[in-house]
């Protein structure tokens, strides 16, 4: 299927999306290029409202969600 990229901390999540049968791997500026999707946890938010984008693909920030609840919205903004 897709490749996810998916913060460290997640695993929970990142087991959740492989067994759905996506390709997970770190989020770093190297896999971000080829990425379809991230999953981020929102804790390292831009305070000042200033980002750079490091890519094209959907960001999904998990926090206050469930790993079905993130595996869903991973594969909406999928399709």
């Amino acid at each position: 299927m897709a490749r996810i990229a998916v913060e460290n901390s997640l695993q929970d999540v990142k087991d959740a999306l492989q067994q759905s049968g996506h390709e997970v791997v770190s989020v770093d500026n190297a896999n971000l290029q080829n990425c379809d999707c991230c999953v981020i946890t929102g804790q390292d938010k831009d305070v000042l409202g200033i980002a750079e984008t490091a890519t094209k693909a959907s960001v999904i920030n998990a926090q206050g969600m469930t790993s079905d609840q993130i595996v869903e919205r991973v594969n909406q903004s999928l399709s």
